[in-house]
């Protein structure tokens, strides 16, 4: 069956090609492909220089039987369902092989445009919001949104092309784009990145919209964990750590945390540097490890952090337990 999803999905193959797809031996490949001759599937060899395998007539069976809603569903769920391990992978390429040949394109721009990126505290299990189904099915087809976005500025609606979705630690992004005046291809020089949970309304509209010519997903992706890391990390502070927690807090901080000192000082902890996007927001996150790490600089996150455990006293002090 690999075999016969991987032949429909090229003019011709060798015994070569299929060992090295599969990961068997050239003669185990070549069986396999006898062995679908034998049964009845409509193929046949071609001997010589240039020669291999074809289905006969150019033929394409449809193996899935599967609508293009059905495959974009199924496209959806792969690229969704955590880090992108080698079976993962290997999968979404036997899928979109095996698809119908007019469903091909918008798989395989599903694929290429999703991101699942690890840093930033990832679990596998976080589930993405529902409305980055709905962004990659644009995708797919090729359409542009209606998209409502709950931003610092207030609520907007936007016109936009959706280029990329893809996860960077617990958190959805989507890279978009406007479309350029009077054509149905995204402007380049104004992508827009967009948090996946802040979309508070989308609309398929039933307009084209296509990729700028030459767009290179990879570097927009990267230009855009280098911009959010930037946002991430304005606020730092310097720790004092108990050598039992700094996998838990690396952990928790991911790639804004970094190690100072290997060595523990006098009193056996280590030096670590933690950074977050406020000083509010850095002493809010350090506030649940107060017995195992203690801020020792700036004094602007000790004063955040004191002024949390003064709010915190008053509270309870005030509304003590029944």
């Amino acid at each position: 069956m690999q075999a016969l999803l991987f032949l429909q999905g090229k003019p011709q193959i060798t015994a070569s090609e299929l060992a090295r797809e599969l990961e068997v031996s050239v003669p185990t490949a070549r069986r396999d492909l006898e062995a679908l001759a034998m049964s009845g599937v409509p193929i046949y060899p071609t001997r010589g220089r240039g020669g291999g395998w074809r289905l006969i007539g150019g033929a394409r069976t449809d193996l899935t039987g599967l609508t293009q809603s059905e495959v974009s569903s199924l496209l959806v769920a792969l690229t969704q369902s955590g880090a992108a391990t080698p079976e993962r992978i290997a999968a979404m390429r036997k899928l979109v092989r095996a698809v119908p040949e007019p469903f091909r394109e918008g798989a395989q721009r599903v694929a290429a445009a999703t991101v699942r990126d690890a840093p930033w505290g990832i679990t596998d299990g976080d589930e993405p919001p529902v409305v980055v189904a709905e962004l990659q099915r644009a995708i797919a087809g090729s359409w542009r949104v209606a998209l409502q976005y709950e931003g610092s500025s207030g609520s907007k609606t936007s016109e936009l092309v959706p280029l990329m979705v893809g996860s960077r630690g617990p958190r959805w992004y989507l890279i978009a784009a406007p479309i350029v005046a009077r054509t149905d291809a995204a402007d380049a020089g104004r992508l827009r990145t967009y948090r996946a949970d802040r979309i508070v309304d989308l609309r398929l509209l039933s307009m084209r919209g296509t990729a700028p010519t030459g767009f290179d997903r990879a570097r927009a992706w990267s230009e855009m964990v280098e911009r959010v890391e930037g946002f991430r990390g304005a606020a730092r502070a310097i720790v004092h750590v108990e050598p039992w927690a700094v996998r838990a807090l690396t952990d928790r901080f991911g790639a804004q945390a970094r190690m100072l000192d290997e060595a523990p000082d006098d009193a056996g902890r280590v030096r670590m540097e933690v950074r977050a996007h406020r000083v509010d927001a850095l002493a809010e996150q350090l506030a649940g490890w107060t017995g195992a790490a203690e801020v020792v600089e700036p004094a602007e996150v000790r004063d955040a952090l004191r002024a949390l455990g003064e709010r915190m006293v008053a509270l309870y002090r005030e509304h003590p337990s029944p």
